[in-house]
C-alpha cells in the first residue's frame, strides 16, 4: 500500500487490540480517550501532509512502485540526503520540533538496519534477511513505530545478570521451532500507546558483556501482541484548550513501561538473540546512529527556530530587545541555532557513501551537535523563562477573556507594547508551556538525555576523539624552539 493517510492512521489505532494502560484503567481506543486523542490527532496532520505536500514528503517505491514516505528514503546522493532532511523538518515545523519520536526518527534507524544487516548474519543469515526484509514492509505499509532501548534501573552499579532480580529485565526465555518467547520489562518507550509496533533494541550507550547474552536482544513485534503491555506514565495532556496550553494539548507524546509476559516473537522478527557483541556493535556498525542523528539534529534545528522566534516576539512584546543583557541573551540563542545548523551542512555536505551504497553523513559533525545540544538545551529555556520573568505566572485562562465582566479587565490590564492583552497572554502561556508546564519540563529532561546520559556520551566522545594529531602539533611547535635541552634532562 501507498503511504497511508491519517484516516488510515487512526483506522490502525482503533482495530488494534490495546495493550495500553495509563492512570490505573485499560484504554479502549486510544484516537479517543483523553490521555491520546489530541497527539494521535497531531501524528495524523503528519501522515496527511505527506499527500498534502507529495513532492516533498513522497517518493517512488523502488519495489512496489508506490509512493512511499520520503522519510524512509535510502540515500544515494548528497541531493538525496538534502531531501530527506527536508521531509524531516517539514514535520518538525508542525509541531516546533517538539515531538522528538515523530515516526521519521525510527524510519532512518529501519532503513539502516535493513540495508546494513550483514552484522545480524554473524549470528545466522536469517536475522540479516529479516532486517532488509522488514525495512520493506515497514516502507512498504507506512508502519508507525515506538521503541525501547533500557533495562530497569534497579541498581546501576551492577550489570544486569548481577542484580537481586535479574528476571526483571527484558531476557530471552525460550527458544522454539517457530520463533523465541521474551519475558520481562523495558524502558522507557515514548509513544508506545499510539503506534503500529514497537522496536527493541540494545542501548546506544551501555555495553555488555557475554554474561548478558540472555538480555541482548533486538527485534519487533506489534503492539497488539498477546501478553504485551504498555503502562503509561501520567499525562500532561490535562484536556485544556490549545490557547491555554498550546504545546501540551496537541504534542504530549507520552511514555511507557512495556512489560513482556511470556511474548511470542516469530523468528521472521528476529534480528539478535542472545549476542551480546552483536548488540554493543549494532548502532554503530549498521550506521543507524548515524541517520538517526541526521533526523535528530535537523530536528533540533527546527526547534531552536521555534524557541528563538518564541524569545523575540516575547521581547518585542513587552519593549525589552533594546537593553543591553536582553540582547546579549537573544545573542545566545541565535549563536546556538547557526552552531545546529552548520553542524547540519557540514554532515550533509562531507557525507560518503558506505560500503553498502548508502550516503552516509559526516558523523563527527553530527556526534559533536548531538553531545552538545542536550547542554545548552536547558541554557536556551532558562534565557526565556528569565526575559518572561513574572509575566510566565500572570496568565489568566481562555475563559477569563470570554467572561463578560472579566474580559475586559484582563484585556486591558495585560496589554503590551504592541499586543492587546488577549494575544500577549497568548503569547505567553506559549512560553510558559515551553519552559514551567509538565511538558516544558519534561522537555527540557528529553532533550538532556535523549541520547543517553550526557556525561557518559561526554566520556565514549573525549575516548573516541583522534587526539593524536592535535597533541603531535604542540609537540611539533615545541621541538622548533632553539633552547638547548639541558645536561641533566632524559634524551
Amino acid at each position: 500500500m501507498p503511504a497511508k493517510t491519517g484516516a488510515q492512521y487512526r483506522q490502525g489505532l482503533r482495530e488494534a487490540k490495546n495493550n495500553v494502560y495509563i492512570h490505573g484503567e485499560r484504554v479502549d481506543d486510544p484516537t479517543t480517550h483523553p490521555s491520546f486523542q489530541n497527539v494521535v490527532e497531531s501524528m495524523a496532520g503528519l501522515y496527511d501532509l505527506q499527500h498534502e505536500k507529495p513532492e516533498k514528503m513522497l517518493y517512488t517505491s523502488p519495489t512496489s512502485g508506490d509512493k512511499v514516505g520520503m522519510t524512509f528514503l535510502r540515500p544515494a546522493s548528497i541531493d538525496d540526503l538534502v531531501k530527506r532532511r527536508e521531509a524531516i523538518q517539514e514535520w518538525a515545523k508542525t509541531s516546533g520540533g517538539m515531538m522528538g519520536r515523530s515516526p521519521d526518527y525510527l524510519n532512518a534507524e529501519v532503513m539502516a538496519m535493513g540495508v546494513a544487516n550483514d552484522l545480524f548474519a554473524e549470528d545466522d543469515q536469517m536475522f540479516a534477511d529479516n532486517a532488509r526484509h522488514y525495512y520493506e514492509y515497514a516502507r512498504e505499509n507506512d508502519v508507525s513505530l515506538t521503541h525501547t532501548l533500557i533495562h530497569p534501573q534497579v541498581n546501576r552499579q551492577k550489570a544486569q545478570h548481577e542484580q537481586k532480580d535479574a528476571n526483571v529485565a527484558l531476557h530471552l526465555k525460550e527458544k522454539r521451532s517457530d520463533g523465541i518467547i521474551v519475558d520481562g520489562v523495558r524502558l522507557l518507550a515514548t509513544q508506545g500507546g499510539i503506534t503500529d509496533e514497537i522496536l527493541v533494541f540494545p542501548s546506544t550507550v551501555k555495553p555488555a558483556g557475554e554474561l548478558d547474552d540472555p538480555y541482548s536482544l533486538a527485534f519487533v513485534v506489534k503492539n497488539n501482541t498477546p501478553g504485551l503491555k504498555f503502562i503509561s506514565r501520567e499525562s500532561f495532556d490535562y484536556g485544556k484548550s490549545e490557547w491555554d496550553h498550546p504545546l501540551s494539548s496537541r504534542f504530549e507524546e507520552g511514555d511507557a513501561i512495556v512489560y513482556f509476559d511470556n511474548v511470542f516473537v516469530p523468528w521472521d522478527r528476529v534480528f539478535v538473540c542472545g549476542n551480546s557483541s552483536i548488540c554493543n556493535r549494532t548502532f554503530l556498525e549498521t550506521n543507524a546512529v548515524v541517520h538517526m542523528s541526521h533526523q535528530v539534529v535537523a530536528k533540533n534545528v527546527v526547534k531552536t527556530e521555534f524557541l528563538l522566534g518564541t524569545v523575540l516576539n516575547l521581547m518585542d512584546s513587552i519593549g525589552i530587545d533594546g537593553f543591553q543583557h536582553v540582547k546579549d541573551k537573544g545573542t545566545e540563542i541565535m549563536l546556538t541555532l547557526e552552531t545546529m545548523k552548520s553542524h547540519l551542512f557540514r554532515a550533509e555536505h562531507n557525507a560518503k557513501l558506505d560500503k553498502w551504497g548508502t550516503m552516509t553523513p559526516d558523523f563527527d559533525a553530527l556526534n559533536a551537535a548531538r553531545n552538545w545540544y542536550p547542554r545548552v538545551y536547558p541554557r536556551m529555556v532558562e534565557i526565556l523563562r528569565i526575559l518572561g520573568a513574572s509575566g510566565l505566572m500572570g496568565i489568566p485562562t481562555e475563559a477569563d477573556f470570554q467572561h463578560e465582566e472579566l474580559g475586559p479587565i484582563v484585556n486591558r490590564a495585560l496589554q503590551a507594547k504592541n499586543l492587546e492583552g488577549y494575544e500577549r497572554v497568548q503569547l505567553f502561556r506559549l512560553a510558559w508551556d515551553l519552559t514551567l508546564s509538565s511538558f516544558g519540563s519534561r522537555q527540557m529532561h528529553y532533550e538532556y538525555y535523549f541520547f543517553g546520559d550526557p556525561i557518559k556520551m561526554g566520556m565514549s566522545y573525549f575516548d573516541a576523539f583522534d587526539k593524536e594529531p592535535y597533541k603531535a602539533y604542540v609537540q611539533d611547535f615545541l621541538n622548533q624552539t632553539t633552547s638547548s635541552k639541558p645536561s641533566y634532562a632524559k634524551a
